[in-house]
């Protein structure tokens, strides 16, 4: 004779319910959404990351092509663009006095805008007067 199988026994073997396989999907939503939110704030501050890291390279290079350049006082409120990574970037050159006449200070702000109304980032240097072509080094020929 065969041995009873009780209906509790049954009723565990039988699988999950409806219910929770609806508990099961919603906690893996949950978590597919919160992935997806932090891969798309991961992408977005590479996006930026690059940005600045070009501005930079950018505003650099408008400090080292002013340091290259003889003009004394550097010229004020310049503006400018420059091709870098398949984009163009628009840069201002802002000059101000400081209380050494041969030292001024130069802000170069740069962004992807043209009419200037928002910026990627600002690089800041000091430009000393460039010391005169042929004048004496202050040492004694005598």
């Amino acid at each position: 004779m065969k041995p009873a199988v009780s209906f509790k026994s049954m009723a565990s073997s039988r699988g999950m319910t409806l219910l929770e396989v609806m508990i099961a999907l919603f906690v893996f939503a949950l978590a597919g959404t919160a992935v997806m939110k932090a891969a798309s704030s991961h992408l977005n501050s590479i996006s930026q990351i690059e940005d600045i890291t070009f501005a930079t390279w950018v505003a650099s290079n408008r400090l080292n092509q002013l340091k290259l350049d003889d003009t004394w006082p550097p010229k004020n409120d310049q503006k400018g663009s420059m091709e870098m990574a398949e984009r163009t970037w628009y840069w201002q050159q802002k000059v101000e006095k400081t209380n050494d006449d041969t030292l001024r200070q130069v802000e170069i702000t740069v962004g992807l805008d043209e009419l200037y109304s928002s910026s990627v980032t600002s690089v800041k240097t000091f430009v000393t007067k460039p010391a005169q072509r042929g004048a004496n080094s202050g040492a004694d020929n005598g």
